[in-house]
């Protein structure tokens, strides 16, 4: 029996972990998403064959991915470690590997900018208390200059070579998958991961920044459309919307809207969990949606984020926007039709407890839960809403409850962002569980409430009718 606890808590932590470093991984690209989109905007209407050719507005795309894409990265990989000193750290060893290599270097930025970082936190920890009254400005100036130098210089002589090795290895080895045919087995993995809260970590972390390098040789990439595919979880709901039972049946409409249009897949997963046979339908939908891609040969000339239908097809190049939708369609028909074969012969009625319930497990899934304390202001001036990336969940939870502000006449601000931003001036900070204990390390000062779910959570009653 000890030994199959034992075996658990690996579990557990190995899971965590991976979900640590993924989630660190995706918090370098996620900030920046903009930008990308961005470049993918400029290049979809100006490149020679683009919706609207402009040599001379063509002449920015290439600029934008080999320096500020990378540079960008590298700035918020150093400043995740250290701060904005750590980000112009991190920025200044990114360019060493830039100017190093001969393709754009966005798995090299997410080395250099926290390795650059670490340096400048390093050397600042063993100058603490040691300098001379009246040269603090001289020495921090000084030792961020040489430190950024000496680090930029170890990227360009001595890591630029080996990440160009390894984006070698990395693209030789998606090139056999590609002419193998076998692209499609990736949404085995995919799929499961999403459901896990993988998601940012495989799209950001490692999906992007191989499908960047391959859309800055082809103009677009198929990698793009792996994981913000919509149509696998556009599927399930319709099937639990047609063929679903109980209450639960009424609240597939709104979900699909939030997740197709708003492009916020976690709104899906909870009804999985309701039954994991249903994961079957998911990949079956990942696989044959990308198989469709790999045949007409479809492809993103940047990543789609949030993963809505509207940004793929913003994404999408030129003459290429059918062939986009014609994958999300296949991948929608087969997730309904597995998961409404599933959900017949399941003969269950689904209610919303039922929901509730899976929606916590989702929680659970995302990391093991922490006890919430309160430490109650005084005055509330500010709510801030948190997650991973500050886009999706946390601008979901903040529309809502300063909606509920609003109708009971409360004039208190609420805004959204991401765990490792929260502003010092926050008074309370809403977080679901798993990330509390980031939060409450990033701002201890504040309220910290942990909720399960964004969408619909007694905390956001309790806190409108205790403000009021």
């Amino acid at each position: 029996m000890e030994k199959v606890v034992a075996k658990q808590k690996d579990g557990l932590g190995t899971r965590a972990t991976i979900q640590k470093f993924g989630r660190f991984l995706s918090g370098m690209v996620m900030p920046n998403i903009g930008a990308f989109i961005a470049w993918g905007f400029i290049t979809a209407l100006f490149i020679p064959t683009g919706w609207l050719p402009n040599e001379n507005l063509s002449k920015l795309v290439g600029p934008m991915i080999v320096y500020l894409l990378p540079l960008l990265i590298g700035y918020t990989g150093g400043k995740m470690v250290y701060d904005a000193r750590g980000g112009v750290v991190g920025a200044v060893a990114t360019m060493g590997i830039i100017v190093g290599s001969t393709q754009p270097m966005f798995l090299g930025a997410m080395l250099m900018g926290p390795i650059g970082g670490w340096a400048i936190k390093k050397v600042d920890e063993a100058f603490e208390g040691n300098i001379p009254a009246g040269f603090e400005m001289l020495i921090n100036n000084f030792s961020a200059g040489i430190v950024a130098g000496a680090v930029a210089i170890l990227a360009f002589v001595g890591v630029s070579p080996i990440m160009l090795g390894i984006t070698a290895a990395l693209s030789a080895g998606l090139a056999v998958v590609v002419n193998a045919g076998l692209l499609p087995l990736a949404n085995v993995f995919i799929e499961p991961a999403k459901i896990l809260f993988l998601n940012n970590a495989l799209n950001h972390g490692i999906l992007s920044p191989i499908g960047m390098e391959q859309a800055a040789k082809a103009g677009q990439s198929v990698i793009f459309l792996l994981e913000p595919n919509p149509g696998p979880g556009l599927g399930i709901l319709l099937a639990y919307w047609f063929a679903g039972k109980g209450t639960i049946r009424q609240s597939a409409p709104g979900a699909m809207i939030i997740h197709f249009l708003g492009g916020i897949h976690e709104i899906y997963f909870p009804y999985i969990l309701m039954n994991p046979r249903l994961l079957l339908a998911v990949i079956g939908g990942g696989v044959s949606g990308t198989l469709t891609f790999q045949a007409l040969g479809a492809g993103l000339v940047a990543v789609p984020a949030p993963g809505s239908i509207f940004a793929l097809i913003a994404m999408s190049p030129k003459g290429g926007l059918l062939a986009v939708l014609a994958g999300v369609a296949v991948a929608t028909a087969v997730a309904f039709f597995i998961a409404s074969a599933i959900l017949k012969m399941s003969n269950q009625v689904a209610d919303e407890d039922e929901l509730v319930q899976a929606t916590a497990k989702v929680q659970e899934l995302k990391g093991n839960k922490v006890e919430v304390t309160q430490t109650v202001s005084q005055k509330v001036n500010k709510v801030v809403f948190a997650c991973d990336a500050g886009m999706g969940s946390s601008a979901m939870g903040a529309t809502i409850l300063r909606k509920k502000f609003k109708e009971a006449g409360i004039d208190i601000t609420v805004i959204n962002t991401a765990v490792n931003e929260l502003p010092s001036d926050a008074d309370i900070v809403i977080t679901q569980r798993t990330l509390t204990e980031r939060a409450k390390t990033k701002l201890p000062a504040a309220e910290h409430i942990s909720i399960e779910n964004f969408l619909n959570s007694p905390e956001y009653d309790q806190l409108v009718k205790r403000l009021s």
